[in-house]
């Protein structure tokens, strides 16, 4: 059976590809910075000076995960954006660091659409968006355009969503250290914007799914793993991922070999960077040297004329600039990409992924890796490869009809019986001893 909100969002998705072409969703793999704040405590974070707007009504206080701090009108804001939305808010709200469990105070966006909500209350995305950087600046919220992001959300909203877009821990806000690629981090910071959401927006459903690329895959694909458990007030229906970077580990492999990709070298200094704002047992300068030491702080420059710099000066990073000084350093790095990569524990509800069959940045290799301990851990996953598509250029809109399909309640495809292909078969007492025998 349909609802009425999902037949509101079936009618709404339809308008999306009339009224949106612009929702071919762009995902930007070069965009990255660095921040080294000390971590703080929620009450003490501050924000790199926004643009004021009139504060907003809503539920504000509390101490739990999702509780609304501020709210006010974003004036500088795309005003196609703007015109679009009932409601066009950055927001402050609670969220729990995935590093080491604290609350933290965390910033983003928050649109609603225009016109009566259906009945049930307008349905939900949150919104993962793509690398950008890890200092405080680079928040997209701080940004008219939301860094690229504005006309991907202006699509949403018209499709009949409320659209929250999370800034992720660190960035928009001082104080604590941006995770980058913590997964953990990232998954709480989108369940806890659609809190925050259904405080600030009267009529908003706790129907809810999570989307991204590239980073906000990651976002998104944590988020479902960790609804369940973290979010028993909300009912998530589903996450779209596209050029998510899910299993990354191998990133210590290559660093080691000296087969990073260029894409590579410039993700594993933003990587490096966070790691160690986040852990001070975190030993930089295992990972660093020649060049990339020298001009470190350059090359995690991401806002304005600096970021022309840094796009030239990661041109001359080398393999030898990011090689781990000896096996000991290459085993912890690896260990802490592995306790960011994906998959952790079975998704709560379906998926559907999208990955480039020549992305330079996660290889597909990688990402079927991922796919298969998904699958065989029994989530429910429409797999989708691009084969002649990279990781900034994959087209993210195969996921708008299965959205719009996960908000109606259709039967959601599963690709992982195909993708795992036929089950070896069991051993037999003569293959045994026959093996023995050799």
């Amino acid at each position: 059976m349909r609802s009425s909100t999902s037949g509101a969002a079936l009618n709404a998705m339809t308008s999306l590809k009339r009224a949106c072409a612009v929702l071919v969703c762009v995902v930007s793999v070069i965009a990255f910075a660095t921040g080294c704040n000390q971590r703080a405590a929620p009450a003490e974070a501050s924000e790199p000076s926004p643009a004021p707007g009139m504060p907003l009504p809503g539920k504000f206080g509390g101490q739990d995960p999702g509780s609304l701090i501020s709210a006010a009108t974003v004036p500088t804001l795309d005003r196609r954006l703007t015109v679009a939305s009932s409601v066009a808010a950055r927001i402050t709200y609670l969220s729990t660091s995935g590093v080491d469990g604290s609350r933290q105070q965390v910033s983003g966006t928050v649109f609603a659409p225009m016109g009566k909500a259906p009945d049930g209350g307008w349905p939900v995305i949150a919104y993962g968006h793509a690398a950008v950087g890890i200092r405080s600046e680079c928040a997209p919220s701080l940004d008219p355009m939301l860094l690229g992001f504005s006309n991907t959300v202006m699509g949403l909203v018209k499709a009949g969503f409320v659209v929250t877009v999370s800034d992720y821990q660190g960035l928009g806000l001082g104080g604590a250290p941006h995770p980058f690629l913590d997964a953990t981090t990232e998954g709480y910071n989108l369940i806890d914007s659609v809190r925050a959401a259904r405080k600030l927006i009267p009529d908003v459903s706790d129907r809810w799914l999570a989307f991204g690329g590239s980073q906000g895959g990651q976002a998104a694909w944590a988020a479902n793993e960790l609804s369940a458990q973290y979010a028993p007030d909300l009912h998530i229906v589903g996450s779209a991922s596209y050029s998510a970077p899910l299993a990354i580990d191998d990133l210590a492999d290559a660093a080691v070999d000296g087969t990073l990709t260029a894409d590579q070298r410039l993700a594993l200094v933003q990587i490096l960077a966070s790691l160690a704002a986040d852990s001070p047992d975190f030993k930089l300068d295992d990972y660093r040297s020649g060049f990339a030491k020298d001009n470190w702080d350059a090359l995690l420059k991401c806002k304005g004329a600096a970021m022309a710099t840094r796009d030239e000066l990661a041109k001359q990073l080398s393999d030898d600039d990011l090689r781990p000084a000896d096996p000991q350093a290459a085993d912890v790095l690896r260990s802490r990409l592995q306790a960011m990569s994906l998959p952790r524990s079975p998704a709560a509800a379906p998926i559907f992924v999208i990955y480039g069959g020549q992305d330079q940045l996660i290889p597909p290799t990688w990402t079927d890796r991922a796919l298969d301990a998904a699958c065989r851990m029994g989530d429910v996953i429409q797999i989708q490869l691009q084969p002649d598509k990279g990781h900034d250029d994959v087209a993210g809109d195969p996921a708008f009809p299965w959205i719009n399909g996960q908000f109606a309640g259709d039967p959601p495809r599963n690709d992982c019986p195909e993708f795992l292909g036929p089950p070896e078969p069991a051993p037999t007492p003569e293959a045994d001893a026959a093996q023995a025998g050799e």
